[in-house]
């Protein structure tokens, strides 16, 4: 009898210490202001609105949703803001969002160019920024900082994807039509440099300015070259132009392949299977991968109207993330927040086995994949079939080819 009223006691103090410990390591724990504030900077209103915008916004509360809404004990809030495409404007948002509202995360970040601004910022002010929308390679390599981690794709990944895995299905001569500034410049160079270390031929170029509205001159090119591959190094409504052109001038008809070199599925969804089909792309993530990427979906589509895209698959995730990073520190300073983030690995819908390398570029799994025709498709946005699947060490730049100085040499 006494051993049992022993063993019992035992129990139950056991019981109540480990109900205890949550509480004790709350109250131990370091939120600044008692709130945690993510500032989700995107596009609402510009070119970009549609892969980025109100999908990335509610990625981000859905993420908070998901992990209940507080952290340490701490309410999560999320903040919004449209940088209308101006490192200027976005720039001063980032600045009175960390000045006079505390915010802890910018995330999002659908802008290159505001993006290496971002990441200034938040080094200089120690707070953390994790970047989904923009493509940039630099903030992986000169322009990384301890604060910062470009998580769902960038352009390396993007040229690597569609450039070496085509020629291995067969598409070894390449064309480019080309957006006239740094972005599609950059695009160009990495995916022609890939196409011909993999023995593939570019047989040239031609650019175009930024919101063009007329291609047939910049098609016929394309179509006089022969090359079995036509890269789009542009995203946005100037990919769809290019790709409403090349349909009405028969591009894809006389045997010739569209490559989007940053597609997304709502740019699919716009333009049509007809217009679309049969071109490749990268992507980090689909909708219709398995039950789980659809069960999140739908949830998603409920709210938006849209299945998501990888940069926003990747808000929810990273958004997931950070709070979880935040949990396991105790804190939300920036420092120990950012080294958590590095020493996880990362499960959820958007990736399996995910991890931050030393130079703050997240490494997963990407995905060739390429549009299937209308007679394909049984559903609705069942666009895609899956090419390959490209591992994370092939898929990004090798840490021995960077330049980020907090690479150890």
């Amino acid at each position: 009898m006494k051993r049992q009223l022993g063993t019992a006691l035992l129990s139950g103090t056991a019981l109540l210490l480990a109900t205890m410990l949550p509480a004790a390591a709350q109250q131990g724990a370091k939120i600044s202001n008692d709130v945690v504030r993510i500032g989700v900077i995107t596009d609402l209103s510009g070119a970009f609105s549609d892969q980025s915008g109100r999908g990335s916004i509610a990625a981000a509360q859905m993420a908070v949703e998901d992990f209940g809404g507080k952290v340490l004990g701490k309410p999560v809030e999320v903040l919004t803001a449209d940088h209308q495409n101006k490192v200027d404007v976005g720039s001063a948002i980032v600045r009175e969002w960390i000045d006079a509202q505390n915010v802890d995360l910018i995330q999002d970040v659908a802008n290159s160019g505001l993006a290496l601004a971002v990441a200034d910022i938040v080094r200089d002010k120690n707070r953390v920024a994790i970047f989904n929308g923009p493509s940039v390679t630099r903030l992986t390599g000169d322009k990384c900082t301890p604060n910062t981690i470009h998580y769902a794709y960038d352009a390396y990944a993007l040229a690597k994807g569609t450039g070496a895995q085509t020629i291995k299905q067969g598409g070894d001569t390449w064309y480019f039509l080309t957006v006239d500034f740094a972005f599609g410049h950059g695009l160009e160079e990495n995916t022609a440099k890939i196409v011909q270390e993999n023995g593939g031929k570019v047989l040239g170029a031609v650019r175009f300015p930024l919101n063009n509205l007329d291609f047939a001159s910049y098609v016929t090119q394309a179509q006089a070259s022969g090359a079995k591959i036509v890269g789009l190094a542009t995203t946005g409504m100037d990919a769809r132009n290019a790709i409403k052109a090349a349909s009405e001038f028969g591009l894809t008809q006389s045997g010739q392949q569209l490559a989007g070199l940053l597609l997304f599925d709502t740019d699919v969804h716009a333009l049509g299977l007809e217009a679309t089909q049969g071109m490749y792309l990268t992507t980090a993530f689909y909708w219709d991968r398995d039950d789980e990427t659809r069960a999140f979906s739908r949830r998603f589509h409920e709210r938006v109207k849209i299945m998501p895209n990888m940069g926003q698959a990747g808000v929810y995730s990273s958004t997931l993330a950070y709070l979880k990073a935040i949990e396991a520190a105790g804190t939300d300073e920036a420092g120990p927040v950012m080294e958590k983030l590095k020493s996880m690995r990362i499960n959820d819908v958007f990736v399996k086995d995910g991890w931050v390398r030393e130079d703050g570029r997240f490494m997963r799994e990407m995905y060739l994949m390429q549009v299937k025709n209308p007679a394909e498709s049984k559903y609705p946005w069942d666009y895609y079939t899956l090419r390959a699947t490209i591992p994370a060490e092939e898929a990004f730049r090798p840490l021995s080819q960077s330049d980020c100085p907090l690479v150890r040499k």
